[in-house]
């Protein structure tokens, strides 16, 4: 790397560990460290909901994605205003009518504390896996560009974002999160701006060969060819309204059960406040998923016009697509840019990561050791327990990644999946029976999870052939959560029907 690039790299850094410092001073409870006084400004929460939504996965991903094949996975964000609106006066009441901590909370109100310990703890090991995961990638490109070895670049990565997050609690993942926004825009606006400049026909030539090439559609590769999808409503193949679907549910998981997220409602000083937050954030998101998907196509435009064996080897699967934008970024940028843009993709993991590790910490703090282990300590007390658990997570999500690092990562990303499938699938389903529902209680939704569960390990082990054909699942793999949802509800709406005694009221908002 060119001294300027480190340069940049070391401002950046060293802002971020200035960040945490200066908010520390202020954590003088639990209060302050998990939700920062719930005091924030709706503006604020929002663009810091971008920055958590927006991982390394995405940052990679999406351009990867749509400079191999097209935009049909781009359908689902379509859904999140959609979302966002239910959510925001539907799902929002429930989290803002106490001082909710946790999402988790919800559940002990409504079907009693072992549902709340079984949200808190699927909460947390899903969250480890992620964490670690995304570190673990976003290790990948800081070894292309800087050429470091890869532990040390997962050791100074995940140390880097544990000491703000440690240090600065939730006011600090704010306002990093704002600032990494910012830098993850920025980031991508460099890339495309040098493109631009560099195709002879500018903009218009990058259209008329996206088009022409069919990058721009709705479709899916196959044998080496993208086919436009149809809009048929099939559990078989994927589809256009299928993708939307999944979205919707996606989505709505994501504003009714994922703690990021609900600890940002209980975080605003006011419900209206938290409400302008979602629709903020849903008005930044869909723009900016959108331009990092179009920069996939602007890049996939800049190889057709100077061709580099990288970029071949990453349309023809020899390379993961992935790779396209670090290479882009290593070849094509001069000193100084690229420090830009490295900062930029590690904003965009530090922001998914910083809120992952502070969200651990409140489920364990608040769900599990508040609740069931230590109820009357002081608040000293608690503040460090926090501190120390989110040390202990951020070791953890290093190791995690180190692990990955010598494994087989395709195998790992899909433990990663199955993990988060067999924990979370359902939480929907559990929520939405628990808002709008009077039937349904602890017992109820016991059996809806074993269901679930069941139905998620019949489904992994007939992927890896591990049972016979005849028992093969009869859906795209794609549809495993919604499918999940829908088996959780029949369940427990079904079981409600047998054991009618002893039903309990939903909480009014």
């Amino acid at each position: 790397m060119h001294w300027i690039d480190v340069g940049v790299l070391v401002t950046y850094f060293g802002g971020l560990f200035a960040m945490g410092a200066w908010f520390s001073r202020k954590n003088v409870d639990t209060e302050e460290y998990f939700l920062g006084g719930r005091r924030f400004k709706g503006w604020v929460i929002g663009i810091s909901m971008v920055g958590t939504s927006i991982s390394s996965i995405t940052f990679l991903a999406y351009p990867g994605d749509a400079f191999k094949t097209a935009w049909l996975r781009f359908l689902p964000n379509l859904m999140l205003p959609v979302a966002v609106v239910i959510a925001a006066y539907f799902f929002l009441p429930f989290f803002r009518r106490a001082n909710t901590t946790a999402a988790s909370e919800f559940f002990e109100e409504r079907f009693g504390p072992s549902i709340r310990l079984y949200g808190a703890i699927a909460f947390i090991v899903a969250q480890l896996v992620r964490v670690s995961l995304i570190l673990y990638l976003i290790s990948l490109v800081l070894q292309e560009i800087t050429g470091f070895g890869a532990v040390w670049c997962i050791v100074i990565g995940g140390g880097v974002v544990a000491a703000y997050t440690i240090l600065g609690g939730f006011s600090a993942v704010v306002w990093t999160d704002v600032i990494q926004t910012i830098v993850l825009l920025a980031g991508g606006l460099v890339c495309m701006f040098v493109i631009l400049l560099a195709l002879p026909g500018g903009f218009t030539q990058l259209l008329d060969v996206a088009i022409t090439d069919g990058k721009l559609a709705f479709a899916e590769l196959r044998a080496g060819e993208l086919v436009p999808v149809n809009w048929d409503v099939t559990l078989f193949s994927k589809t256009a309204t299928m993708m939307l679907l999944i979205g919707l549910v996606s989505w709505l998981t994501e504003y009714s059960s994922n703690q990021n997220t609900v600890q940002r409602f209980c975080a605003s000083r006011s419900a209206a406040e938290a409400r302008k937050a979602m629709f903020i954030c849903a008005a930044i998101s869909v723009p900016t998923w959108a331009f990092f998907m179009f920069l996939g196509t602007a890049l996939y435009v800049f190889f057709q016009v100077f061709p580099a064996p990288v970029a071949t080897e990453a349309l023809n699967g020899a390379r993961k697509a992935e790779e396209i934008l670090p290479f882009f970024v290593a070849a094509y940028l001069p000193p100084g840019l690229v420090g830009l843009i490295l900062s930029a993709v590690l904003a965009a993991a530090m922001s998914s990561l910083d809120s992952s590790i502070n969200a651990i910490s409140t489920v364990s703090i608040t769900d599990i050791y508040r609740r069931h282990l230590q109820t009357r300590a002081s608040e000293a007390h608690y503040l460090r327990l926090a501190q120390i658990i989110a040390l202990a997570v951020s070791v953890l999500m290093m190791g995690g990644a180190i692990v990955l690092m010598k494994t087989d990562t395709k195998t790992l990303q899909d433990t990663a999946t199955i993990l988060t499938s067999l924990l979370g699938g359902g939480l929907l389903s559990i929520y939405l029976i628990g808002f709008f529902s009077r039937r349904g209680d602890a017992r109820h939704v016991l059996g809806g999870i074993a269901g679930t569960m069941l139905f998620t390990s019949w489904t992994v082990l007939s992927a890896n052939g591990l049972l016979p054909s005849s028992s093969a699942y009869p859906f795209d793999l794609y549809y495993t959560g919604f499918v999940g949802n829908v088996v959780m509800f029949i369940v427990v709406y079904g079981l409600s029907l047998v054991w009618t005694e002893n039903f309990k009221k939903p909480v009014p908002p």
